[in-house]
């Protein structure tokens, strides 16, 4: 695993450092300082590059954030930008965009957007869940050349949700990974314009034998911001089978890791006592009609048989075992449900995560065991914070039980504690 390295090196240390670099067996670190000192050089003097004096003398290699981008990579990016613009404009004008000033298109427009740019062999994803990159190849090619040390560099383009073209150049020097990313959007007019582009070295990245391209970019730190900035990204370069993607969206992508349980506890058709039932009814409402739940058609309660039935629809329990297990008002025929806040919820990063199937098993029993991971970009920067078995019962109408959850190799002790919507959970 390749991994960046920060220096935070001053002018004068790094003069002392060169001027001592005259022996044959310079190490490591002193060729760093070596390539630091020169590089800063470069760009004070402005050889060839382009690159603005006011911008030059606020460079400061070392920090591996806003540096100066040389005015032939701005205007690269911006032409390439706009030209496959261009190519979409007529999907993008004769597109949904609703009424919100905020435009979001659907899922259809993102996908025809994708396969346009894929048809004139750029690499490509959108912003959606569970999103294969088109003509991934050359991208992995380049990051397991630049895992042995060898040098390059690949272009990757985003299809963004409001149909603007993110461009992710990633560029390997044989030590150090840099991103130039740019985003261009849609004027008034729908004319694409640049919105802006920037130029920073990653802290640190790998590549994984999932085909996960996960790296975390330079941030100002502590003290110069009073605020932790994330600079973690994680990119699918390997696609997923259309079975897998699928059942991810099917199965699991509507619950979750926040505000529920059913995926990061251990349960199975004998223990069903630590399922959190009043969580867990929202989720599988929206699941089953496409639509969030609206708390204020029933502001005393849930009534009995509608909590009840939509519960046994998806688990394998009685009205018993959820009587029992739920927080349930006995007088009234109700089971409390409230929305999550500072009062019930304690957010982590490891609630951000997105359930992805890695592997599916088709059981003699008629049941699929699903293996999935808990697949988190935010501060963690990981494809499988935790790796759990999903256990489900397909009926012959396409509707389905979730059977039990297994949580493998111990995980369940390296995320956070659940939280039960309400304290009094029994």
């Amino acid at each position: 695993m390749k991994q960046g390295k920060c220096f935070i090196i001053s002018i004068l240390m790094c003069s002392i450092m060169f001027c001592a670099c005259s022996k044959e067996g310079t190490n490591a670190k002193e060729k760093k300082n070596e390539t630091v000192q020169e590089t800063k050089k470069e760009v004070l003097e402005g050889i060839a590059e382009g690159v603005d004096q006011e911008e030059a003398l606020d460079f400061e290699p070392e920090k591996g954030y806003d540096l100066p981008v040389p005015d032939q990579d701005k205007v690269e990016a911006e032409q390439d930008s706009c030209r496959l613009m261009a190519l979409l404009t007529d999907i993008y004008e004769n597109a949904d965009k609703g009424n919100s000033f905020n435009v979001v298109l659907g899922s259809n427009t993102i996908k025809k957007m994708t396969m346009k740019i894929k048809e004139y062999g750029y690499s490509v994803i959108s912003s959606e869940t569970y999103s294969n990159m088109e003509n991934y190849k050359e991208v992995e090619s380049f990051l397991i050349n630049a895992e042995s040390g060898k040098e390059g560099s690949v272009v990757t383009y985003r299809v963004h949700s409001d149909g603007g073209i993110g461009r992710e150049k990633y560029v390997y020097d044989g030590e150090d990974m840099f991103l130039l990313a740019s985003s261009t959007v849609w004027d008034d007019d729908n004319k694409p314009c640049m919105a802006y582009i920037s130029y920073t070295r990653l802290k640190e990245w790998r590549y994984s034998d999932k085909g996960w391209f996960c790296y975390e970019m330079c941030v100002p730190e502590y003290p110069e911001v009073t605020e932790m900035l994330d600079g973690s990204c994680l990119i699918r370069v390997k696609p997923m089978n259309r079975r897998k993607r699928r059942l991810s969206k099917q199965c699991v992508q509507g619950l979750g890791y926040q505000g529920n349980n059913l995926l990061c506890s251990n349960w199975d058709e004998n223990h069903l006592e630590k399922i959190d039932y009043n969580g867990l009814y929202e989720y599988l409402y929206k699941m089953k009609y496409k639509k969030k739940y609206n708390s204020k058609r029933y502001p005393d309660g849930i009534p009995k048989d509608k909590f009840e039935n939509l519960i046994m629809e998806y688990l394998p329990v009685t009205s018993e075992v959820i009587q029992k297990y739920a927080i349930f008002n006995q007088k009234k025929g109700t089971y409390s449900w409230q929305r999550l806040g500072c009062f019930n919820y304690a957010p982590t990063f490891f609630g951000t995560s997105t359930p992805e199937v890695t592997k599916i098993k088709d059981n003699l029993d008629g049941t699929i065991t699903l293996t999935v991971d808990a697949v988190c970009e935010m501060v963690l920067c990981d494809e499988a914070v935790i790796t759990h078995e999903l256990t489900v019962r397909f009926t012959e109408d396409g509707s389905f039980q979730y059977l039990g959850n297994k949580i493998l190799n111990g995980g369940i002790k390296d995320i956070p504690e659940y939280q039960y919507r309400f304290v009094d959970k029994k």
